[in-house]
């Protein structure tokens, strides 16, 4: 049987269709709604961050304690900084240079420069060449300016002029046991092993072996100690 032509028409909301527009409106406002959870959920990194700052901060700040504590070590036990006083090294060394010196599997070795610290001398450290260790001979032609170890010439491309000052040397040495025979560079402005009042230098005297050259900063470098 045929509809008749007003049965689903709503005289109140004029809707001829039978369509629930509040029902429609309480389901679009749910989508809304669940639109905003959504949007909400897609934040947890920036909600998160102010969580990891503390975190980051704390490491960080760990990192750097524990850069500081082998720095603290190492300077303590293994290197020394060394501030230059005088000029008896030149034209290798000069006064207010500073240097990095250490004792770590140090042998003293014809040579090397090294920091001694000799107290009947000076209360400060100093530094100088060394020229012969343990049982090597010495001896010094103060008319030509050449040093003799073991009776051979030294080729000393490093010195500033020939050795021309005898100071107390008085003729060939036998460096002692587990001592060494220093000489600054700067031959005829140094005080060292030719002089009474430091002598041959024990080895337990030797602070370290000088390694690098802190300042000046234009002369920053490893220190070679061949052509030093």
């Amino acid at each position: 049987m045929d509809k008749k032509p007003f049965e689903n028409y709503d005289l109140l909301n004029e809707n001829p269709s039978g369509f629930d527009y509040e029902r429609f409106e309480k389901e679009e406002e749910m989508v809304r709604t669940v639109k905003k959870i959504k949007k909400t959920e897609k934040k947890p990194k920036d909600s998160q961050e102010p969580e990891k700052a503390p975190a980051e901060i704390y490491e960080w700040m760990q990192s750097l304690v524990s850069a500081l504590l082998i720095c603290v070590l190492v300077f303590a036990f293994l290197v020394r900084i060394i501030g230059i006083i005088g000029s008896s090294m030149e034209p290798t060394f000069s006064d207010k240079d500073s240097v990095i010196i250490s004792d770590l599997f140090f042998t003293p070795k014809q040579g090397d420069v090294v920091v001694l610290r000799k107290l009947s001398f000076q209360e400060e450290p100093i530094i100088k060449r060394i020229i012969a260790v343990a049982g090597q001979t010495v001896d010094i032609d103060f008319e030509k300016g050449i040093v003799y170890v073991d009776d051979q010439p030294l080729d000393e491309p490093y010195i500033r002029e020939l050795t021309l000052t005898p100071l107390n040397f008085d003729g060939k040495i036998t460096v002692p046991e587990n001592c060494v025979f220093v000489m600054g560079d700067n031959r005829n402005n140094s005080t060292d092993s030719r002089s009474s009042m430091i002598g041959c230098v024990d080895d337990r005297y030797i602070m370290g072996k000088v390694l690098v050259r802190l300042l000046p900063i234009d002369k920053f470098g490893v220190v070679n100690h061949s052509d030093s």
